[in-house]
């Protein structure tokens, strides 16, 4: 690696020293590798790279900045420095598809080498070429059986919309636990599950998708009873 990075301020170097700058100062691309770049000031020339992943947006001679491909067009500047990847990351930064082939409604949001997993809104599928979930008839992959997040005590986001009061799809549904009128789940997105509770004194609503007091859900009338409930405290004045 140490090697590498010895070739590349060489080459950087050689690069930097035949490159001829404009007569106006500013930002200037390589023109060969897209991720690399010049800082030109009285003619003279200072070498830069983009963050591994990102590449030079050469638009603008006056701003300097660094985007993601499918924002920038490289055209001849085929060129890239070499990937620096990580666990998750095949680049340090960037937008890239899931590792699980079947998993096309979720991607990774890699910044500096740290993944995080995202999902795409409902009905709609990452898109690697554009860096966006756009829907599925319209992204070239096949995903036969999509992959669903599972909690430890089996619970997986239904598919389809689910209405709310209003008659407007709910862009977060909640669903109740089977056996705890306290508990209940989210799906993010529709499609990320995660486990919710009602406070102290109040269940969980399906008809309202929300918390109410006990007595106002059947079957959860007596969930309380012969248990304390807490109430909030008042803050003592000063």
């Amino acid at each position: 690696m140490r090697s590498l990075l010895v070739i590349f301020a060489v080459c950087a170097l050689v690069s930097a020293q035949d490159f001829e700058c404009p007569d106006k100062s500013g930002f200037y691309p390589d023109p060969y590798q897209c991720d690399l770049y010049y800082r030109c000031s009285r003619g003279k020339s200072e070498t830069k790279l983009c963050p591994d992943g990102l590449v030079f947006a050469d638009e603008n001679p006056h701003k300097e900045l660094c985007d993601i491909p499918s924002n920038v067009d490289c055209g001849d500047r085929k060129e890239l420095q070499e990937p620096k990847p990580t666990k998750g990351c095949p680049r340090q930064n960037g937008y890239f598809k899931h590792p699980d082939p079947q998993a096309c409604d979720k991607f990774y949001y890699c910044s500096d080498g740290v993944p995080n997993e995202l999902p795409c809104p409902p009905g709609l599928y990452f898109d690697e070429e554009t860096s966006n979930c756009d829907w599925k008839e319209s992204v070239q992959r096949q995903c036969d059986q999509i992959t669903k997040d599972v909690l430890d005590d089996g619970f997986s986001c239904p598919d389809g919309e689910v209405m709310g009061p209003n008659g407007r799809a709910l862009p977060h549904p909640t669903f109740p636990h089977p056996e705890d009128c306290q508990k209940f789940y989210i799906c993010r997105n529709g499609v990320q599950p995660q486990k919710g509770s009602c406070p102290s004194g109040k269940v969980y609503n399906e008809d309202t998708f929300m918390c109410d007091d006990a007595e106002k859900v059947p079957g959860c009338e007596n969930y309380y009873e012969g248990q304390p409930i807490e109430k909030n405290k008042t803050p003592k004045k000063a």
